[in-house]
């Protein structure tokens, strides 16, 4: 389908390059399926022809049609039809050479007062998790190729005792996007087909979370996927690793879903998983009750 074509017919907004969520071979638009901000998390694969999100995982074509032009189904499918016609092969296609280093954002520096006190404000001791995860901030300037990550924690991904990629989170509750990753082009390792943690204490029981402020909160056995969306390379690095395994993803209706889907792929794979159910997220939990939550799951 030449999705192009009728993004643009129907006055779709979509992006193909210039954003972290873009990548060669994808068109992202906003996912009509998702609860919370439009920021393109959707995805439409030009050479295969299907939807994936970021958040919410994968979709049916006519569905997702269906809702973003919001019109009954069957007319979906008629207009899905009428695209399929089309031939985007003629169109030339774009060719670009990978072959940027990985490194971090311009300007970046050991955390400083305001990064310090959202961290603070959190309800997390901002010299220990600079000591202990490597967290470094940015200024009023910080670029990496087209993407700002002004005013952000920059917090590193190790994976075999090297730094393979980041992730970056805004202090000023005024972003859009308040987690920014690494340019996938920039990545030596993909985020999404490891595991932020500290990979060298990781023992046979642990617990997953979202992201790395959960991490930080649950401490050195558990590890994050990095978003409610999961992908297949993880859950083989998690059965790889585990014997038995706690999901605890946030209490939102998503993350509900992706985490049930969670324990039942690692379950398939052998894992004893189960999914725990918190109020909130584990980040902003207070430390004694994740310390006693966390004892409880793994002794």
């Amino acid at each position: 389908m030449d999705i192009i074509a009728l993004y643009n017919d129907y006055s779709i907004p979509y992006l193909t390059e210039g954003h972290y969520h873009c990548v060669d071979g994808w068109v992202q638009t906003h996912c009509p399926h998702c609860i919370g901000e439009q920021n393109y998390h959707l995805g439409y694969n030009l050479a295969d022809g299907f939807y994936s999100c970021w958040r919410c995982g994968g979709s049916f074509v006519d569905q997702t049609i269906a809702k973003l032009l919001n019109v009954p189904l069957r007319e979906a499918k008629k207009i899905i039809k009428q695209y399929d016609t089309l031939v985007p092969s003629k169109r030339e296609p774009i060719v670009k050479v990978r072959n940027k280093a990985h490194k971090l954002p311009s300007n970046t520096m050991p955390l400083q007062a305001n990064h310090k006190k959202y961290l603070e404000r959190r309800g997390f001791d901002p010299d220990y998790l600079e000591k202990l995860w490597g967290l470094v901030g940015t200024g009023p300037v910080s670029r990496l190729d087209t993407i700002d990550y002004k005013h952000r924690i920059i917090i590193p991904f190790i994976w075999d005792g090297q730094q393979v990629s980041f992730d970056s989170r805004d202090i000023t509750s005024k972003h859009k996007s308040k987690y920014m990753a690494c340019p996938k082009d920039r990545e030596l390792i993909s985020h999404k087909s490891i595991l932020y943690g500290k990979q060298e204490l990781w023992r046979d029981k642990c617990v997953v979370v979202e992201g790395p402020t959960d991490v930080w909160r649950f401490g050195t056995q558990s590890f994050a996927v990095s978003g409610i969306k999961f992908t297949s390379a993880q859950t083989r690095v998690i059965s790889k690793i585990c014997t038995r395994i706690a999901v605890c993803f946030d209490n939102e209706s998503q993350a509900t879903i992706q985490a049930n889907k969670l324990v039942a792929e690692l379950k398939f794979r052998g894992v004893d998983a189960f999914r725990v159910d918190i109020e909130g997220d584990p980040g902003s939990m207070k430390q004694e009750d994740a310390d006693y939550l966390i004892k409880q799951l793994i002794n």
